[in-house]
């Protein structure tokens, strides 16, 4: 049975929250397989709206299992807050699974990720500091901290100290910042263990065991392509792998059991923090897109940066993701438009780019190359059917779905649950 995933193709914020929670109701598990409580989906039901930052987004639906994979970096004070905030408007999380070999953000993770870039001024990465990037850091340096260790209090303590010898140097001698006492460290950590170890599992063991039973496993990564580690906008990135590749490192699943990828593309473009956006709208426009899609990010409540669509970005993450299907999202946003400009390519020091430049250097200074199509002035918000939506609004998705190199296989036209437009079956 298929093991599906959904993708950022954009650089994240795309709605992929919308797009899990329409698919929920088909999929045994759900699956988060990278990142941290750096990412957010939004998700609407009926008049209630839930903010997930490290749940996935099937803990909305009761017949399904979430899952954090081993990809995840884990605040686990964080997911406990998010866990007590659903159960208080009557959302279980008691079907939840934690990979015993997801990584944990430890105190000394946050504190190096906010003096560091603050230290870097000008040069900053646009990091939410919450300790992703040090976090898995010293996950390749070898000295991270696991779930798993929450369940023996001795390796804890001596993880914990053997971390802290280095990192209280840095932060003390360094940064002229206080020590971290490792004794409250461990004392903190062993009480989130009492509470978190009912759902520490073997997850891929248990998600490789529901695929052979026939169940169907949804993989969702947070961010988006563009924020990628090796694909994205470097150094301007996520420091994991949210493209399809990372789907099975990050919950252990092989990609022979991969049946179908899921790119989510937003009708404009936006992304959060620092680093190249050739599309970028700094003008009333840009305001206008902002306000009027609601484009204020779901962890941190900062405006995201606004821009038309960029065909070159769909392109590329439907190459590097291998995407079978398209989620066109927020398309009501761009209603009352008279036209609407489209980014096809790229102009760097007078030479034409179809595809994202090599360098580093040619895409920061890469200028849009646009075409411009006719806009609609109707409330598309209402529309049950692709053939209820104006004609131009029918021109403009198929333009961008020829552009982006896969089929439109859903559009969303408003947040609500049931405002979307299914055109082929996404599982």
């Amino acid at each position: 049975m298929p093991a599906v995933v959904l993708v950022g193709a954009q650089w994240g914020d795309e709605g992929k929250g919308k797009a899990t929670d329409l698919l929920g109701d088909r999929v045994d598990y759900v699956v988060r397989y990278q990142g941290g409580n750096n990412a957010g989906h939004t998700v609407v039901i009926g008049d209630q709206k839930y903010a997930l930052h490290l749940l996935p987004t099937g803990v909305l639906s009761p017949n399904v299992v979430p899952v954090i994979g081993n990809g995840v970096v884990v605040d686990p004070g964080v997911l406990l807050s998010e866990i007590d905030g659903l159960s208080e408007r009557g959302v279980s999380s008691e079907r939840l699974l934690i990979s015993a070999d997801a990584h944990l953000i430890m105190p000394h993770h946050k504190a190096i990720d906010k003096v560091t870039e603050r230290f870097l001024g000008k040069a900053r990465i646009g990091t939410t500091g919450r300790g992703i990037g040090p976090a898995y850091g010293d996950k390749v340096y070898r000295m991270g901290v696991r779930v798993q260790d929450l369940l023996d209090p001795g390796i804890l303590r001596k993880k914990i100290e053997a971390a802290l010898q280095e990192k209280n140097q840095i932060l003390t001698k360094l940064y002229n910042r206080r020590a971290i006492e490792a004794d409250k460290v461990l004392e903190e950590y062993l009480g989130y263990a009492e509470r978190l170890k009912p759902h520490i599992a073997d997850t891929s063991l248990i998600l490789n065991r529901a695929l052979d039973d026939g169940k169907t496993v949804l993989l969702e990564g947070g961010q988006g392509t563009l924020l990628d580690i090796d694909h994205g906008t470097y150094p301007f990135v996520t420091s994991s792998s949210p493209t399809s590749g990372g789907a099975c490192a990050g919950s252990g699943i092989p990609p022979t059991r991969l049946t179908r990828v899921i790119g989510i593309l937003k009708a404009y473009t936006t992304r959060v923090g620092s680093g190249p956006f050739p599309t970028e709208l700094t003008d009333e426009m840009g305001e206008w897109l902002r306000t009027t899609g609601g484009e204020y990010g779901v962890t941190t409540g900062r405006n995201r940066r606004c821009g038309w669509f960029d065909a070159v970005i769909a392109r590329y993450a439907s190459r590097v993701n291998g995407v079978t299907d398209f989620f066109l999202t927020k398309l009501d946003v761009l209603s009352g438009l008279e036209r609407i400009p489209v980014c096809v390519a790229y102009e760097v020091d007078g030479v034409r780019h179809d595809e994202i430049p090599m360098t580093q250097t040619d895409f920061h200074h890469a200028k849009p190359v646009y075409e411009e199509f006719p806009g609609w002035q109707e409330d598309i918000s209402g529309a049950t059917s692709f053939d209820e939506l104006p004609p131009n609004a029918q021109a403009y998705v198929r333009t961008l779905e020829e552009m982006s190199g896969a089929r439109i296989s859903a559009i969303g036209v408003g947040p609500g649950r049931t405002q979307t437009l299914q055109l082929h079956s996404l599982i």
